[in-house]
């Protein structure tokens, strides 16, 4: 049988009908292990005898399952995210199709004599032809759907030989075009299941629940051909025909924030189903807001891909676990399946810990959009002989979890395109369970959906659409404007759901908060899912045997998609990349700040369902950052989405001292008990009140006393305790230190979204030079009170750059600069910028115009000087936002304080380095040795810090962490200001009002030397 067609072999077997994913009391087997394998690169349709039980398969590899047989040495992993990686020629493959042959010997126990079974496989990719000793069982397509096969006439007492044949390629390749890493085998569990005659085939849940009374009904559907009885004993039902429907006049409904279960357990003579029971209504309401149990709801989630460094997507239960508690433990609340159904077990852990579920059926035809002259030409979601695939899918994906309480809707697929397939798609799933909501984001007309999505719209589009301002027949990409009544178009009336958004590619995303801010403005906007979870980097080793994360392009491959892969809020090994930080922060359950009224603190319950009762609030105090009282604060147990505002705590070192500094209160909502996710303690939210009316606006940055003259007499001229070179009029040293700076710097390592064809930063940039700035100085004024030096930077061939005066002063001890800077030459338009129609919002004409000039305005990365520093210098500590990194547009998690760290520790380790490590709203920063010695820098305004043992041009150029290699500097960076990171790798870039466009700057440091103690 060719993997290439779409028929299958029907020798008196083939596949079950789909059915529930459940726990049963029935015989079972567990095939996983070790199996004979034999790999070849091409495809092969006829066998050479592998199936039948007397083959001998003693030189074969052994091959575990369950894997992918590309990351045991047998082929190689290859990324694409669009493109296919075989023609474009369906439903046909090539004849170059990586073929594994997988065989498996089990022992059938004596007590299965005679019982039915069947053989369960969980995933295979992409195409798998069955034996069972000897005797062809069928085939199935839909990687990570379920199939059974029926054995009960092939199964022997004793030995038993199951085979499998898997093509990497096939027809239902063509269905999944997933932006993922491409790879074959069986990767998921595989189990021989009896099947009793008077057992269940199986079941259905159905259980509403009335919020109006508190009541519950459950029905439950049994297929099966005896007598089933259901016990739900917390219930009071035991032994109940499951004819019966039941009313209970009071249960505990199911919610991500409660999610309670009961449990159930179906019983027949032969067979017992154990169920765990969530009671819940999913609704959209006449005003076209989702509810469940009554509360509207928020998704502040995430798209997950099955993905390890070292397994790929063969998943562990412990993997799965891991994923889950993080993802609580960061305020996450919901998880779409991006792009097919996971392990079942990953949606039993949904259920236990509270997630809510957005599962996806196993289907993508990205490449299709690609087709020219006529995009999505010959894409199967709408030519009829592949209806029968795409319903297939449905069935399967539906069948297999409609019994999950955490599942609040269905989606048909991604990026598929438009078409019949898919409308009959959505008709089977209304039609099989009308519960739950259908979403699909590729019907940008919502004519079969019940939820409205789209991918990476603006904010300001976001915002229209939540005022329901949408016009028949406007589409946002490809765009098209409609025309006619709003009121005539159903979109304006339906959920909107952030379907992908805030691409978390490197280092970003930026402009969360002004996403969920639109949550809490538009009751229609639902939130949604930030694109992805996890970055997808293997684990590779180099020649050298160092560790890194390899993404596309590392195997050889012959098409690839670089590190598009790599764009997830944790790394590869589960760490928590600054972006989840900032998105734990933005989607807090518990917003704390100042009151409306002095003295006061405003607590605003921001949970969709729990009051604050499982919470206890502490308080600390600081002035200047270091610590000085602490406490408990009483807080009322305000219900979901209630605000109060009480009495800041007695503070009388605030009230009694001298007033002087700046006071910071931090108060934290943190667990009052411990969750199965988290121990008693865990910080869930955290909020930061300035209690000096100067915080952050302290006088900084002044001399002690009258102002020197320079020494000009010598070689080099003196100012106090500093050093400069006559001619160009350089700091070469301060104090006993000597070091190399300050430059102007208008660049950084360019980060992802700098690079992205919709933003285009990072090739203005380079067009103007500013990663290769040259410096000719114009002057060296030096007088009574201090030196002027003037310096012209700008690139080779071209005539735009920066003039800059730096005016030194000194007191005799510390050392200020005071440096103006602006643009000098022709610094021309961003061209051929990617702007998605940004429409007026409802602006003033005169408002929109400015949104549009300043997105095409020049752009700088940052105004700021750099400083070359010995490498010794490697510890640093500061008094500002920390700990972690922060930019314009990304840093609500950093909150106010006094941090140490080393150079090293500043970095974050981005899978594909460029910028990162900026710590923003300093006030003050020192680097020193280990014995204490080096530099104080003190900004009359707050300034951004970063500091790294490589430069930015070396940075830029590494492919992987293992590239950066340690120099004898450290490069230190005091920008006055940044740019921000948006997330234009897909989606929109940085905001207007976080664009740094080209500019005048003035600010001023204090340096100070600091010896040993």
């Amino acid at each position: 049988m060719s993997p290439r067609y779409f028929e299958e072999p029907s020798p008196g077997y083939g596949k079950a009908a789909p059915r529930a994913a459940s726990a049963s009391d029935a015989p079972r087997l567990d095939l996983s292990g070790d199996w004979a394998f034999r790999f070849s690169e091409t495809g092969l349709d006829e066998t050479d005898g592998f199936e039948l039980p007397g083959f001998h398969d003693q030189d074969w590899d052994r091959l575990p399952v369950p894997s992918h047989w590309q990351l045991h040495g047998h082929g190689r992993p290859v990324y694409l995210n669009i493109p296919y990686p075989i023609p474009l020629d369906p439903p046909y493959v090539p004849d170059e199709n990586p073929t594994g042959d997988y065989r498996r010997d089990f022992h059938l126990p004596e007590s299965w004599a005679g019982t039915p079974a069947v053989v369960r496989f969980e995933g295979v990719e992409s195409c798998a032809r069955v034996w069972l000793n000897g005797v062809e069982l069928g085939v199935t397509r839909g990687s990570r759907l379920p199939a059974e096969f029926d054995v009960t006439d092939a199964l022997r007492p004793g030995r038993n030989v199951l085979a499998v044949r898997v093509h990497q390629y096939s027809s239902g390749t063509y269905l999944e075009d997933q932006d993922t890493w491409r790879l074959a085998g069986i990767f998921r569990d595989v189990t021989l299941l009896a099947r009793p005659a008077d057992g269940i085939r199986d079941v259905f849940v159905h259980a509403g629940y009335d919020a109006a009374s508190g009541g519950g009904r459950l029905r439950i559907d049994v297929d099966t051909d005896a007598e089933a009885t259901v016990t739900v004993p917390a219930l009071g039902v035991v032994g109940a025909s499951v004819t019966e429907a039941f009313v209970f006049d009071a249960v505990r409904p199911w919610s991500a924030e409660d999610p309670h279960l009961y449990e159930a357990v179906v019983t027949t003579p032969g067979e017992e189903v154990h169920l765990r029971v969530g009671f819940r209504t999913v609704t959209v309401t006449d005003s076209g807001v989702l509810t469940v149990n009554g509360r509207r709801v928020v998704l502040r989630g995430v798209n997950r891909h099955e993905f390890t460094p070292d397994r790929g997507r063969a998943v562990t239960l412990d993997d799965m676990r891991r994923d889950v508690e993080s993802m609580k433990r960061h305020n996450i609340n919901a998880v779409r399946t991006s792009h097919y159904p996971p392990h079942p077990a990953f949606l039993d852990l949904c259920d236990e810990y509270g997630l809510w579920v957005m599962l996806e059926c196993d289907l993508e035809t990205h490449c299709f959009e690609m087709t020219k002259p006529q995009p999505w030409l010959r894409n199967p979601s709408d030519d009829p002989q592949w209806r029968e695939a795409y319903l297939d899918r449905a069935r399967r994906t539906v069948e297999r979890d409609k019994n999950h309480a955490s599942i609040i809707s269905w989606s048909l697929g991604n990026e598929a395109g438009d078409g019949r397939n898919l409308e009959a798609m959505a008709g089977w799933i209304r039609e099989r369970d009308p519960s739950r909501p259908v979403h699909y984001e590729g019907d940008h007309g919502a004519r079969y959906v019940d939820l409205y999505g789209e991918m990476y719209r603006t904010p300001a589009n976001v915002s229209r659409i939540g005022q329901g301002l949408l016009r028949p027949g406007e589409i946002f990409w490809p765009a098209t404007d409609g025309k006619g009544d709003p009121a005539d178009d159903p979109r304006n009336r339906m959920p909107f759901v952030y379907t992908e958004f805030a691409h978390a590619m490197g280092n970003g995303p930026g402009a969360l908060a002004e996403y969920m801010r639109l949550c809490a403005q538009y009751p229609r906007v639902l939130g949604g899912f930030v694109w992805e979870w996890k970055d997808q980097g293997l684990r590779s080793t180099d020649a050298q045997g160092r560790e890194f994360f390899a993404y596309g392009g590392d195997f050889g491959e012959d098409m690839h998609d670089g590190n598009f892969i790599c764009d997830g809020l944790v790394f590869p090994d589960g760490t928590p990349s600054p972006g989840l930080l900032e998105y734990q922060k933005v989607i807090e359950p518990v917003a704390i700040g100042p009151g409306s009224t002095p003295g006061h603190l405003l607590l605003h319950n921001r949970y969709d369902v729990v009051d604050l009762s499982h919470l206890r609030f502490t308080w600390s105090l600081t002035r200047d950052g270091v610590p000085l009282e602490e406490g408990t604060l009483a807080t009322p147990d305000l219900g979901a989405g209630e605000k109060t505002e009480i009495p800041l705590p007695p503070l009388g070192t605030v009230t009694d001292g001298d007033g002087v500094g700046e006071f910071w209160l931090t108060v934290q909502a943190e667990l009052a008990r411990p969750a199965p996710w988290a121990p008693e303690g865990y910080v869930v939210a955290w909020g930061q009140v300035p209690l000096s009316p100067s915080s952050g606006e302290t006088v900084r940055a002044v001399l002690d006393s009258g102002l020197l003259a320079p020494d000009t007499s010598g070689t080099r001229i003196v100012l106090g305790p500093a050093r400069f070179d006559r001619s160009t009029g350089s700091l070469l040293g301060l104090g006993d230190h000597a070091f190399h700076g300050p430059r102007l710097s208008l660049w950084r390592a360019p980060t992802d979204n700098d690079l992205a064809w919709s933003q285009r930063d990072a090739e203005y940039w380079k067009a103007r030079g500013l990663d290769r700035l040259r410096h000719r100085t114009v002057s060296v004024d030096p007088d009574e009170q201090g030196l002027t030096v003037v310096v012209r930077s700008a690139a080779a061939a071209t005539d735009c750059g920066y003039l800059t005066t730096y005016r030194w002063e000194t007191d005799g001890r510390r050392l200020r600069v005071r440096v103006h800077t602006e643009p000098v030459g022709h610094w021309p338009e961003r061209e051929d910028v990617f702007s998605e129609p940004m429409v007026d919002a409802g602006l003033p004409p005169e408002e929109y115009a400015e949104l549009v000039r300043r997105d095409k305005a020049p752009s700088l990365a940052r105004i700021g000087l750099h400083w070359e520093l010995p490498g010794r210098w490697s510890r640093i500590s500061w008094f500002g936002a920390g700990p972690g990194e922060a930019y314009p547009d990304s840093r609500h998690a950093a909150r106010i304080g006094r941090f140490r760290a080393s150079v090293d520790e500043l970095q974050t380790p981005y899978v594909r380095p460029q910028d990162n490590g900026n710590r923003a709203d300093v006030r003050w920063a020192e680097i020193v040795d280990q014995e204490g010695a080096g530099l104080r820098v003190e900004g009359a305004e707050l300034f951004n810090l970063a500091a790294r043992r490589w430069s930015e041009r070396h940075l830029a150029g590494a492919r992987h962490q293992t590239d950066l290699t340690a120099g004898p500097t450290v490069h230190l960076h005091t920008d006055h200001v940044v740019q921000g990171v948006g997330s234009g790798a897909v989606g929109p870039g940085v905001l207007p009002q976080y664009r740094l466009e080209v500019r005048p700057a003035d600010f001023t440091f204090v340096l100070t030397a600091l010896s040993a103690p």
